[in-house]
């Protein structure tokens, strides 16, 4: 459950804590003592065997510093590769989300069963409805033959005590691409040419088998190396480093980690939110029946991937975080820019080749709260530096699902008060698919559709430290705090066609 502080979520943090205070000691031969840090004694807390258990967190360790899992059927020491790895330059390799096999649990996936609810009635409605004769009454207990049963539900529709029930993987139920199956073993597999790297798999994983690589060790080897590297923060950012922490301290404690600077990337989003409304002004309905927005990218990926038809209809506007970092760059030129975020998916746009000249890190809050530990910086502590005063309550908003679109048409009304833009906006891949082939039967002619990724918009982030309601509310209180509401009010609005000529 999202928000909720688990033993994965523990091992995950400890994890991360480990690779960054490594990386500040600038020894990666700990890196084999690890596992036993995290995993201490000689009992397993979690699976029963605590060498399957320490074996696991060495693969996440790998992961957690852009490595590749180490094949199963072959002995490799947890460093191999190591060093060619943790240099400044590297970037992600693909895969970006990975299955640890070993740990994954091989859930039952599609298969309706009778739990110990069933009252064994006389009515026996769901024998009944069976429209292949699969149910059978053993013991006075309905039972099902899984070979007759075609999964229809209509004994799930007709018991009156809720005791037939429907399993799913968690990791293939959360995916909107139905990117997930099953390998011959049994265990979960991701077929790469579907999956959007939306990372909603990884934390709907209740065993903690699914990973995404990162970068939190070549970070810290640039800020060591003695480059400039600016952190551009989402605007998902805010409240998620707990309550007390606002966002002028959180400003203070990232310099505190080595960083230069720290920008919003919602300047960015103002300057995104601009283009798109010119675009849609200019487009829509006179040269394409719909618009769609471009800020997410596993919503975009998914839409190309699925509706390639779609794809001149998806703006051409580029991502607040390039957006942002460009600008960063063409103001420092001798730096380095880390995205900070929500997003799994963002480590992916980051590794296009288009884009990896504007971005060289991305790091989730999760990742970053790890050098927060391992640097011993209580964020709650630390005194108000200047505040984050450049963006407007617009881009702010684009860590919320629908703040976009909404961005968008305040956008567009300020300069076009009578103009009528129709907006649709969902979240979750599985609706923004649904959503597509509503505009491929022509409901949304004319209309602004936007699409997250994840339930709620970017506040759940597969990245992220605090609940989606938590997060939402923080985001739309941190709005309210700027004077400027409007992205067309930004200070920044004139250098965006600048920006787009990189």
């Amino acid at each position: 459950m999202r928000g909720v502080y688990s033993s994965i979520t523990d091992i995950r943090r400890k994890i991360f804590t480990e690779i960054a205070r490594m990386a500040y000691n600038g020894n990666y031969h700990d890196l084999e003592e690890i596992p036993y840090k995290i995993i201490p004694g000689e009992i397993g807390t979690y699976r029963g065997s605590v060498f399957l258990e320490r074996a696991i967190v060495g693969e996440r360790l790998r992961l957690a510093m852009g490595l590749p899992l180490r094949p199963i059927d072959q002995h490799a020491p947890l460093t191999t590769g190591v060093s060619e790895s943790i240099v400044a330059e590297k970037y992600y390799e693909p895969p970006l989300i990975n299955i640890i096999k070993f740990a994954c649990h091989a859930c039952p996936d599609n298969q309706v069963t009778v739990t110990n609810a069933c009252q064994g009635c006389l009515a026996r409605s769901c024998k009944e409805v069976c429209p292949k004769n699969a149910i059978s009454i053993v013991d006075g207990k309905s039972v099902i033959d899984q070979e007759k049963c075609i999964k229809c539900g209509l004994c799930m529709k007709a018991c009156s005590y809720d005791a037939i029930i429907k399993l799913q993987r968690p990791c293939a139920k959360a995916c909107g691409m139905d990117a997930i199956k099953t390998d011959v073993n049994g265990h979960a597999d991701i077929d790469y040419d579907k999956c959007v790297s939306c990372g909603m798999c990884l934390v709907n994983c209740p065993f903690g088998a699914i990973s995404d690589k990162g970068q939190i060790f070549q970070l810290i080897t640039s800020i060591k190396n003695g480059d400039k590297v600016i952190a551009a923060v989402a605007p998902a950012f805010v409240g998620q480093f707990g309550p007390k922490v606002t966002p002028e301290k959180l400003k203070g404690a990232m310099r505190q980690l080595g960083f230069a600077d720290v920008v919003e990337v919602a300047v960015g989003a103002d300057l995104c939110t601009l283009d798109e409304a010119e675009d849609f002004l200019e487009k829509v309905p006179s040269k394409q029946p719909f618009m769609a927005t471009s800020c997410c990218p596993a919503w975009s990926v998914m839409a190309k991937k699925l509706f390639p038809e779609f794809k001149p209809y998806i703006s051409m506007a580029l991502t607040p975080m390039v957006l942002t970092a460009r600008m960063i760059k063409k103001d420092n030129p001798d730096c380095k820019v880390v995205f900070v975020g929500p997003c799994a998916a963002k480590k992916l746009e980051a590794s296009r080749k288009s884009v990896r000249s504007d971005v060289d890190f991305v790091l989730t809050f999760e990742e970053i709260m790890g050098m927060f530990e391992a640097k011993d910086i209580h964020l709650d502590q630390l005194a108000e530096q200047d505040p984050f005063i450049k963006a407007t309550a617009a881009g702010r908003g684009f860590a919320v699902s629908g703040g976009v679109a909404q961005a968008v048409v305040d956008c567009i009304h300020k300069t076009h008060p009578d103009r009528e833009v129709k907006v649709h906006a969902e979240e979750s891949l599985q609706n923004c698919r649904k959503m597509l082939k509503d505009a491929k039967a022509g409901k949304y002619d004319g209309y602004l559709l936007e699409g997250m990724a994840c339930p709620g918009g970017c506040v759940a982030g597969a990245g992220t430290l605090q609940s989606i309601v938590r997060s939402t509310t923080a985001v739309n209180k941190f709005k309210n705090t700027t004077e400027a509401k409007n992205a067309a009010d930004s200070e920044y609005a004139e250098r965006l066609h600048e920006l787009l000529e990189k």
